[in-house]
């Protein structure tokens, strides 16, 4: 087997689609489409390979399997490096995957690389002072409905309870998060809004809700991961885009899924991702 078709891939047993058979069957499928699968790695038991290691194995492909938190901390993590990563969709929203290859399932993405049909690409990225969202950023208040969902995975029904208790206080009567350069949308600001990179430039969705109600409503979407369904204005597609909260408080981030914790005002800019991805297909 030739080098340029072996591989080590990426598993996360905490990822949505992570069961022992999905990950049997998907070291099948390398086989059946002419792929090595030299080694497995399951994070984050294992420590994520760098770029030393792979070319120390003479690796050239790194393959992710799981969900857009670990993908990002494996491409951010190989910045610099000749190779290139193929994220297959191993989680829930798989958002990053479905960039690259549009709505194929894993198998038939490897399929596609077997058959030589990937491009090396590096997509736009956003950019921001806590680190890279390759496939999406969710900022504002109603990012505080992370900590319930997270609860709800663990089955902690205390932790479920209190942290709902304060995603409901955060979302119903604290600052809401507006945009301040440039100024677009409402000046009583959001208490979500999402940014989406792609070919043009961010694309900047804000949430809104005009009652307590419909902030529990958006609480209960977000835990979904159904909140586009709800109420929202498109802002535009923008290059860089700076955030406040109204009034004066840290603002929540989820950088593809994962939390941290802003300050009182933010930035985000598109940027060029700095390792090669492969792309097999369209994602809309």
């Amino acid at each position: 087997m030739s080098h340029d078709r072996a591989l080590w891939m990426v598993v996360n047993a905490a990822s949505g689609s992570n069961s022992p058979a999905a990950i049997e069957a998907l070291e099948g499928g390398c086989a059946r489409h002419g792929l090595s699968l030299d080694r497995r790695i399951a994070f984050p038991a294992d420590p994520l390979p760098d770029a030393a290691a792979l070319d120390a194995a003479g690796i050239g492909t790194l393959a992710v399997y799981a969900g857009d938190g670990t993908a990002n901390a494996v491409v951010t993590a190989l910045y610099g490096w000749d190779g290139a990563v193929l994220v297959l969709p191993g989680g829930t929203m798989n958002l990053l995957a479905q960039r690259l290859h549009g709505e194929a399932e894993a198998d038939e993405i490897l399929g596609r690389v077997g058959a030589g049909a990937a491009r090396r690409v590096r997509p736009g990225i956003i950019r921001t002072a806590h680190g890279d969202a390759l496939a999406g950023l969710l900022a504002g208040p109603g990012t505080s409905w992370y900590a319930v969902r997270e609860a709800m995975r663990e089955a902690d029904i205390a932790a479920m309870a209190d942290s709902a208790g304060e995603a409901i206080a955060e979302t119903t009567g604290g600052s809401m998060l507006r945009c301040r350069e440039p100024r677009v949308g409402r000046a009583d600001g959001y208490p979500l809004v999402e940014l989406t990179p792609g070919p043009w430039g961010l694309q900047v969705d804000a949430y809104h809700a005009e009652n307590a109600g419909e902030f529990l409503q958006q609480g209960w979407a977000l835990l979904r991961r159904q909140f586009r369904e709800g109420p929202h204005d498109r802002l535009g597609l923008l290059d860089r885009l700076i955030v406040e909260g109204t009034e004066g408080d840290a603002v929540g981030l989820l950088l593809d899924g994962e939390p941290a914790r802003g300050g009182a005002t933010e930035e985000f800019a598109m940027a060029a991702c700095e390792v090669d991805l492969l792309a097999t297909g369209h994602g809309g």
